[in-house]
C-alpha cells in the first residue's frame, strides 16, 4: 500500500530521523518539490546507517519484490552518486567465494537462476577470481561475481547528501529530539514547533520517545531489533577491487535458499553461535571493513565478543592469503527488521498526517532510496 497516494496538496514535510532512511525520504520529498525540515535527535546520525559496510547489495536478495526493490535502489544510488561525488559511489561488484565443493555447488545453482542476468551473476574458476581481484590469494574453489553490487562510504553518505540538499527548501536541524506530534506540527525538546502538512517518522531501531505511541503498529509486523559486530583495519596498500563475501553468507541470504544449501557442512561453533558471515569491503582510504554477526535476544549485552572478531579475521586472512592490516576500530550496531510476514519493511499511517517507516533489516542501506520513492509514489 502506498501511504501518500493522492496526497497532492502537501507542501511542507517534517522528516524525523537523520539516518539513511530519513535522509533518502528528504531526497525523495525535495525531488517532488516539497519543502523539508529534517530533525535528528543527535548531532549526527550514529546508528546502523553509519555502522555498516556501505554495500548496495543486490546479489543475495530474494527473487521477486525484494530483488526488484534492490535493483531500483541500485539505479537511484547510481543517479545520486553522479551528482553527489561525496558518496564515493563505486560500481565495484562483488565476489562470493567458495572454499569447498558444497559451497561451490550453491554458487553454481545461483548462477543458473532465471534472474541471474538481472543480478549480473557469472561463475568464476579460481584463476578468474584472482584475475578479477588479485588481492585474493587464498585457497579457493571458485567464486560468483555479481556485477550489480556497488559500494558507498557509509560515514560520508549522510553529510554529503545533506550538502547536496542544502539551500532553499531544505532545513537540517540536528540535536532536536521530537517530544510531541500533533496534527500538522511537531515539537522538539527545546519547545520549538515545526509546522507541516505531513510527518515522516524514520526512527531506525529507536522505539522509545514519540515512537512508543506507535508500538502496536510495529508489533503487527513483528518488528524486532538485531545487534551486529564489525571492525575496520588500517589502510591496506593493495586494492580490493570488489566487495567480498565468504561461503557462510550463503546460509543467510535468501537468494541462496537453493537445494545445495542443505548440503553445507555445519559452521564452526564460534561462527554458529555468533551467526557470523564474512563480508569485506575496502574503504576509499584503503582500510577494510569486516563483519558481521547477528544477535536477536534482548536485552543486548553492552560488550563485544572477541571470539567472533577472531573468527572473522581468520576468515578474511584465509581468503586474502595474508594477514590483514592492524584492526583500528571495533563496534557494535543495532538495526530493526520485520520478523513476521513477507513485507520487506514496515510502513504505516498510525494517525492522519503521520507516516512511520522502519524495519528494513540488513537491506536498509541498499534499499533506502527505493523505499523512500515508494512512500511518495
Amino acid at each position: 500500500m502506498t501511504i501518500l497516494k493522492g496526497v497532492r496538496l502537501t507542501q511542507r514535510i517534517v522528516v524525523i530521523g537523520g539516518g539513511v532512511l530519513g535522509t533518502m525520504h528528504a531526497v525523495a520529498a525535495r525531488r517532488r518539490g516539497y519543502e523539508v525540515v529534517h530533525l535528528e535527535r543527535e548531532g549526527e546520525a550514529r546508528g546502523a546507517s553509519v555502522r555498516n559496510f556501505g554495500l548496495v547489495w543486490v546479489s543475495g536478495r530474494r527473487a521477486g519484490a525484494e530483488l526488484a526493490l534492490a535493483l531500483r535502489a541500485r539505479e537511484l544510488w547510481a543517479e545520486l552518486g553522479h551528482v553527489v561525488p561525496g558518496l564515493h559511489f563505486r560500481p565495484a561488484g562483488s565476489l562470493t567465494l567458495a572454499t569447498d565443493d558444497a559451497e561451490l555447488r550453491v554458487l553454481k545453482e545461483a548462477a543458473a537462476l532465471p534472474d541471474a542476468v538481472q543480478r549480473g551473476f557469472e561463475m568464476f574458476d579460481p584463476g578468474a577470481v584472482r584475475a578479477a581481484n588479485p588481492a585474493l590469494r587464498g585457497e579457493l574453489a571458485g567464486g560468483l561475481l555479481c556485477r550489480a553490487d556497488a559500494i558507498v562510504e557509509p560515514r560520508q553518505v549522510l553529510p554529503a547528501v545533506r550538502g547536496y540538499l542544502a539551500g532553499d527548501g531544505y532545513e537540517w536541524r540536528p540535536g532536536r529530539e521530537v517530544t510531541e506530534i500533533v496534527p500538522n506540527a511537531v515539537r522538539d525538546h527545546t519547545g520549538a514547533w515545526h509546522q507541516c502538512d505531513l510527518v515522516v517518522l524514520c526512527p531506525g531501531a529507536v522505539f522509545t520517545g514519540v515512537v512508543g505511541r506507535y508500538l502496536s503498529f510495529l508489533a503487527r509486523d513483528g518488528v524486532r531489533r538485531v545487534r551486529l559486530q564489525m571492525m575496520q583495519t588500517a589502510p591496506m596498500a593493495e586494492r580490493l577491487t570488489t566487495a567480498v563475501a565468504d561461503g557462510d553468507s550463503l546460509r543467510y541470504y535468501p537468494a541462496y535458499d537453493l537445494p545445495g544449501r542443505s548440503l553445507l557442512p555445519p559452521q564452526a561453533p564460534v561462527a554458529e553461535h555468533a551467526r557470523a558471515q564474512l563480508l569485506m569491503v575496502q574503504r576509499a582510504d584503503g582500510s577494510l571493513t569486516i563483519g558481521d554477526t547477528h544477535e536477536y535476544g534482548e536485552p543486548f549485552t553492552f560488550d563485544v565478543d572477541s571470539g567472533a572478531y577472531d573468527h572473522l579475521q581468520a576468515r578474511a586472512e584465509a581468503l586474502l592469503g595474508a594477514p590483514i592490516p592492524p584492526v583500528q576500530r571495533r563496534w557494535a550496531g543495532v538495526y530493526s527488521e520485520i520478523s513476521i510476514g513477507s513485507a520487506l519493511y514496515h510502513r504505516s499511517e498510525p494517525e492522519p498526517g503521520v507516516v512511520l517507516v522502519t524495519g528494513p533489516g540488513g537491506r536498509g542501506m541498499t534499499c533506502a532510496p527505493a523505499i523512500a520513492e515508494e512512500t511518495f509514489r
